[in-house]
């Protein structure tokens, strides 16, 4: 595997299990279906049960039998399962870093008690919902709104673009409180609640080995107790973006590594005019060029992961990794399909599939664009979206 500056080298036991392990289930279980899954546009969710044994889910968070593993283990992990597709790192990522975070972080003990050894298992899965229909690079303008009622609450409202809806036990909804002159809050609803409906998304271009649907709230009762008791506000989701953000930038690697190595074995055994393709200067130099980027992405990712572990990293930080790794992988994808020649547009070969993945990993959880507008804001102190 790529490793140019030889980083791995100063990666400890427990990351190097994780790679290990995490390696080997997407080589063994998830390589040989993902190519039917992504024609089909359907996601392998028998291996959700191997991935909860595995510790998949939310592994750098600590007690509810989850494994409290390293920040960097956690970046590994992303990486290798993106390696496979950006369906299967989405729903680890979204299962770990929007759901189980903001109830381990944000939830009641019941909350806890209830929803994270379960969800940390993969026997109860959760969504997101903070994307709408008329919203989204602008989350606060959201339309979905609560009313106080009955020791509980009335919710209302749609979001989209909503990973694992059709298949989740649980949607974390954020919501304004109109009760509470609009604060925004976190409803914890379960999908089998009178009123909710998450109907899938079809006919997607990208992203097809993933289950996208949406979250219909219509008059949906929800207790008090499932109201998140610890977060108000846009800080409640914005952090949770933030977690899931750090995951892409190291995710978005192991795609473009896929694409590399995929590349890099074709050029070596595709001969045309008496010598390995991999021989001629064209290829050689598109060569370089990938491992290069690659290589710059990863040392982004371990450095942004040393001052996620001492607690010093900021939103932009991660805005700016996300923002060029994925940008990295995006470009580097085109680049390896180009190399298979007619070979690349087939599904026999995964660097088309990661080339159409990686257009919704540049869009969601911020846009190209938005992450730019985040990190100008950060150096000039002028918001460019206010």
């Amino acid at each position: 595997m790529l490793d140019y500056v030889d980083l791995e080298a100063d990666l400890g036991r427990e990351e190097r299990m994780v790679q290990q392990t995490a390696r080997e289930f997407v080589e063994d279980k998830f390589d040989p279906v993902v190519a039917d899954h992504w024609v089909e546009g359907t996601f392998p969710t028998d291996l959700i049960p191997e991935m909860g044994e595995l510790g998949f889910f939310a592994p750098n968070l600590e007690g509810y039998g989850l494994p409290n593993l390293s920040e960097k283990a956690y970046g590994i992990l992303m990486q290798e399962l993106e390696a496979g597709d950006s369906g299967l790192r989405s729903m680890a990522s979204v299962q770990g870093s929007l759901v189980m975070y903001p109830i381990h972080s944000y939830g009641s003990e019941a909350q806890k008690d209830r929803w994270l050894e379960a969800m940390g298992r993969g026997e109860a899965i959760g969504c997101f919902g903070l994307t709408e229909p008329n919203h989204g690079s602008n989350p606060s303008s959201m339309e979905t709104y609560a009313e106080a009622e009955d020791e509980g609450y009335v919710l209302n409202g749609t979001k989209t673009w909503i990973t694992n809806s059709p298949i989740a036990d649980v949607a974390l909804v954020w919501a304004k409180d109109r009760s509470d002159d609009d604060t925004v809050k976190g409803f914890l609803v379960e999908t089998d609640r009178d009123g909710v409906e998450t109907p899938k998304i079809d006919e997607k271009l990208s992203l097809r080995a993933s289950i996208t649907g949406q979250i219909e709230l219509s008059n949906v009762y929800v207790p008090e107790e499932n109201v998140l008791p610890g977060v108000e506000g846009m800080k409640g989701p914005l952090s949770c973006l933030s977690q899931a953000r750090f995951g892409i930038a190291w995710g978005a690697i192991g795609a473009a590594r896929d694409c590399f190595e995929t590349a890099l074995e074709y050029g070596k055994d595709r001969e045309q005019f008496g010598k390995p393709i991999a021989g001629f200067q064209l290829q050689q130099e598109k060569l370089a060029e990938m491992a290069t980027q690659i290589t710059t992405a990863q040392l982004l990712a371990h450095r942004l992961t040393d001052l996620k572990e001492r607690g010093d990293l900021q939103p932009a930080q991660i805005s700016m990794a996300k923002r060029n790794n994925v940008r990295m992988a995006r470009d580097q994808s085109r680049i390896a399909r180009e190399m298979l020649g007619g070979n690349g547009i087939t599904a026999d070969y995964s660097p088309m599939r990661h080339m159409a993945n990686l257009e919704t990993v540049y869009t969601y959880e911020g846009t190209h664009d938005i992450h730019s507008l985040i990190i100008g804001h950060d150096l000039t102190g002028i918001a460019a979206f206010e």
